[in-house]
């Protein structure tokens, strides 16, 4: 199997993964929104409250952005200073996404796992709570989206850097069938 087809098949494969994932992920903001607003009809329409649902809009909130973050960069809607990058021809895009990629991205999030899997630990290993006695037990669980975060980033890292290298070597843009919406985009 030759190495472009190789690199084509993980990047559809990868891609796939990102919108099944990010798919899923959407709903957390429905449910950050319900959460919120029950917070905000106990607390001014009932005077009454509850910390564990108080913390659990953070959990929504972090579960939303920290398991989004990849799917939001392989959807390429991820913060980029478009000043010089939109009026490149398709071989430079692929360019800046690469050397992005390979220079930024990735360093990052080696350095991300690097430096947050003690912390990650530490949480697992004193099955590390909320500070407030009526809050959420599973702290841990949510210092745990650290790690998992960054997984899907250097996969999905990956996945851009690959896409960029068929792009650049062939001289076209080899995009896989699902991903026709990013036409144009590197």
């Amino acid at each position: 199997m030759p190495f472009t087809t190789l690199l084509s098949h993980f990047i559809r494969t990868q891609n796939h993964l990102q919108n099944q994932i990010g798919h899923s992920i959407a709903w957390a903001s429905l449910l950050l929104v319900g959460i919120t607003a029950l917070v905000v009809m106990l607390r001014y329409g009932f005077d009454t409250g509850s910390i564990a649902l108080q913390e659990s809009i953070m959990y929504a909130h972090a579960f939303l952005f920290m398991l989004g973050m990849a799917y939001t960069y392989q959807q390429d809607k991820h913060v980029r200073v478009d000043v010089f990058y939109t009026h490149y021809s398709i071989k430079k895009r692929a360019w800046v996404n690469l050397l992005g990629t390979l220079f930024m991205t990735l360093p990052t999030m080696v350095f991300i796992l690097w430096v947050s899997w003690d912390y990650v630990a530490i949480s697992w290993k004193i099955g590390e709570t909320s500070a407030e006695s009526n809050g959420i037990a599973y702290l841990y669980l949510l210092k745990s989206l650290i790690l998992v975060m960054a997984v899907l980033m250097l996969s999905q890292a990956l996945s851009v850097a690959a896409q960029s290298w068929l792009t650049i070597s062939t001289n076209e843009n080899n995009l896989p069938e699902e991903n026709d919406h990013l036409e144009g985009k590197l």
